[in-house]
């Protein structure tokens, strides 16, 4: 705890930490409030598409905002971003104050928020190493983990009580005012969070985009640990995606039931990502395989559909063992990946994780329809598992040499403090 609080007191960490937890709360109530918008007007059907809106342009953002976050201060970018989304979150309540809220403006809301999603989830991490000392990155890296359990749960809890009482447009007018907290927490650091520029015998040069893809895809740890998390996250896609609502309506007795095996979930990665961040050094590769291996098991869980404290146990124990994963793969990536390439590579790594999620839906629906929980429970133990047993065999000697010193004189060196 003493670690965390330390961290916190620093003043240019802690208001970024704080915006982005606040706004992290209001996203995680705009997807109920747009949803219950839809619904409303007799959508149900449409769903589907304000599904399609909130993810299909991540992939295109994902993309194009990496190199503004290597380019520009990335206090500008998230400024910029925050009173962007701000201003069309809140032109839901400003239509229905004016009438009605037109049948597409919701939708238009959600690509929005598709398309700039990756922002703030790629300038945060990227803008940890400037924030704080190298020993502080785990415990800054469990902090916003923390931060995405709590708005996980919190923000559609706290959407669906607040909808009944002042309806959804004015839920997603709360969301507008929190990325302008985000706006002003940001604006009031006084460190310039600007990529350094590394150095050769030419001068400061800025690597492309083809040297910042030679620099990541040479790093072994890195590229393992991806593709281990883009597999863990399919598994979890249909975890969450689809098995547990279906567990929820034919198994477990309904939608209270759905927000418990979330809720456990979630508590797991509290507590995960806490103990995580309390002990700074003490992820590496290895540890992260066994994480991944241990939460798979978890997975398992499902099968004891006549047991639901059991199931809520397994979820529970996914998110525990999955959170110090996320911590120390992070801090992995910091301490490898040259800091003026950091915009770009949390960028793309965290659009091809987060990409994966959806294909589990895909996966698990016709599987779990036409093979039972059974098959569907196999599926997802072994592609959360053999990837996470595939990380063992990473040695210690490999560790210690990251990709980024394999840069040639041609590829740009790093910057010599």
């Amino acid at each position: 705890m003493r670690s965390y609080l330390r961290l916190l007191g620093q003043k240019d960490f802690g208001r970024v930490w704080f915006g982005a937890s606040v706004s992290l709360l209001g996203d995680g109530m705009t997807l109920l409030a747009l949803s219950w918008l839809v619904l409303d007007k007799g959508g149900t059907s449409r769903l589907g598409l304000l599904g399609v809106c909130f993810t299909a342009p991540v992939l295109l953002g994902g993309l194009a905002v990496g190199p503004l976050l290597d380019r520009f201060d990335k206090r500008a970018v998230l400024i910029a971003d925050s009173v962007l989304r701000a201003l069309c979150v809140a032109s839901v309540p400003l239509a229905a104050a004016l009438g009605d809220v037109p049948t597409v403006l919701p939708f238009l809301v959600a690509a929005v928020y598709g398309l700039l999603k990756m922002v703030p989830l790629a300038a945060f991490p990227a803008a940890i190493p400037q924030l704080v000392d190298e020993p502080d990155l785990d415990t800054a890296n469990a902090l916003e983990s923390l931060s995405f359990s709590v708005a996980t749960v919190a923000g559609p809890a706290l959407a669906g009580v607040l909808v009944g009482v002042m309806g959804a447009p004015n839920v997603l007018l709360i969301d507008a005012a929190t990325y302008v907290v985000l706006a002003v927490a940001v604006a009031s650091v006084r460190r310039p969070l600007a990529p350094p520029a590394p150095r050769t015998a030419d001068g400061p040069q800025r690597p492309g985009t083809k040297t910042s893809v030679r620099v990541v895809a040479r790093d072994k740890a890195i590229v393992v640990t991806t593709a281990a998390f883009m597999a863990f996250n399919v598994a979890d896609g249909m975890l969450l995606l689809v098995v547990a609502p279906w567990l929820a309506k034919n198994e477990l007795g309904g939608a209270t039931a759905l927000g418990l095996l979330t809720a456990s979930l979630a508590a797991g990665e509290f507590v995960g990502a806490a103990l995580a961040g309390a002990r700074a050094g003490q992820g590496s590769v290895r540890r992260i395989g066994w994480c991944q291996a241990g939460a798979a098991l978890g997975f398992l869980a499902v099968l004891a559909v006549s047991q639901p404290l059991v199931v809520g146990v397994g979820f529970f124990c996914v998110g525990l063992l999955s959170a110090p994963m996320t911590v120390w793969a992070q801090t992995l990536r910091m301490r490898r990946i040259p800091p003026e390439m950091h915009g770009r590579a949390f960028a793309a790594l965290r659009t091809l994780m987060q990409g994966t999620a959806p294909l589990g839906s895909a996966v698990a629906a016709p599987l779990l329809l036409h093979g039972g929980v059974g098959w569907t429970a196999a599926v997802m133990v072994t592609l959360a598992g053999l990837p996470g047993l595939g990380l063992l065999r990473y040695s210690d000697e490999e560790k210690s040499r990251p990709g980024a010193d394999s840069i040639t004189s041609q590829d740009q060196q790093r910057p010599v403090s």
